[in-house]
């Protein structure tokens, strides 16, 4: 009778192990760098298996994650892992994939990307990897600084760049991005080609802003204001990146120089407003306007006749006296003045 009782504990045990399983997925990552290791902290604590792989040793760090990690890329995707999240840096990208031995995945598997550009991977992704693999781009919009806490309405954008016309490959992309909607994440569906044209405003010029006051050394001062701490922020998240993430935002995505252009035309145009505001007043100080009824400060003005003296009558001259016509002694002659 005891046996009796416990099986539908026992089968509700089993139901809802499948159901776990089923929304589990083995994620492999390459390039298990600070971002890397940002994301995997997180899936692991939702229950997926994690392996990853890179080009540095990350053994010990990776064992007290709960990751199982691979020095070998052969062994490493021998693995068959069900996706490949590509973490390496943006200048890196196309060296890693090139040299990853894709023949030894399973052909179905999902590709995903989390680099800042969007554009450049899918490309890539298409160009060198076989049509039967999946490709979902993606870009969490925020880092190891910006989403230390919870990721609570933080944005993550995506594009299903190609999936398989399959339930099951269908299913495994809902299930990676539902591990994103778990955390709280804003989940925006979003083309790469419109996500470029947007990051150039946003994430490009917030980070050059923050790397050209962290190059003016701003400091905490005793009177700081709410402002000047919010730059600070700025400051402190954005020179935390590499400068190889910031040159690859620029280098990566055609939208950056026309940002960048546009940045360096509206500074001119706020300086030229503040020295042409500075030159009016200036001008005033040393040439300050009459007033044709009053005058300077109130006094009459003077009329040109009482300032100028009188005009002075022509000087007389002499009349001078006639002249000798006679050739006769003209050299012992003279005339007066």
């Amino acid at each position: 009778m005891a046996i009796d009782a416990a099986q539908p504990f026992d089968f509700e045990h089993r139901m809802k192990q499948r159901i776990s399983d089923e929304n589990r997925l083995k994620i492999g990552i390459v390039g298990f760098g600070t971002f890397g290791q940002f994301l995997a902290k997180r899936m692991v604590a939702r229950g997926h298996q994690v392996i990853a792989t890179s080009r540095s040793p990350y053994d010990e760090i990776a064992r007290k994650m709960g990751v199982e990690y691979f020095q070998d890329v052969d062994d490493f995707c021998e693995e068959h892992p069900e996706v490949v999240l590509l973490a390496s840096s943006i200048l890196s990208t196309e060296s890693v994939l090139r040299h990853l031995p894709v023949q030894r995945l399973k052909r179905n598997t999902l590709f995903v990307d989390v680099l800042s550009v969007k554009v450049f991977p899918k490309q890539l992704l298409l160009r060198m990897l076989p049509p039967e693999v999946d490709i979902l781009c993606t870009h969490p919009m925020f880092g190891p600084d910006s989403g230390k806490g919870a990721w609570t309405a933080l944005n993550f954008m995506y594009d299903r760049v190609r999936i398989g016309n399959d339930p099951k490959r269908e299913k495994r992309v809902e299930t990676f991005l539902k591990f994103f909607r778990d955390e709280g994440c804003n989940m925006v569906d979003m083309t790469c080609e419109e996500h470029d044209r947007q990051a150039a405003s946003t994430q490009f010029i917030t980070h050059t802003v923050g790397r050209v006051l962290g190059t003016m050394q701003l400091r905490s001062t005793e009177i700081n204001t709410k402002g000047f701490e919010a730059l600070l922020n700025l400051v402190n998240n954005t020179n935390n990146d590499s400068f190889e993430l910031y040159y690859g935002l620029f280098l990566y995505n055609q939208n950056a120089t026309d940002e960048l252009e546009r940045l360096e035309k509206a500074f001119d145009t706020v300086k030229k407003q503040l020295f042409g505001r500075l030159h009016d007043i200036a001008r005033k100080q040393l040439f300050p306007e009459v007033d044709p009824a009053t005058g300077t400060n109130g006094v009459p003005p003077v009329s040109a006749s009482a300032v100028l003296p009188p005009p002075r009558e022509p000087l007389a001259l002499p009349a001078a006296p006639p002249v000798e016509r006679s050739l006769e002694g003209a050299a012992s002659k003279t005339i007066d003045v």
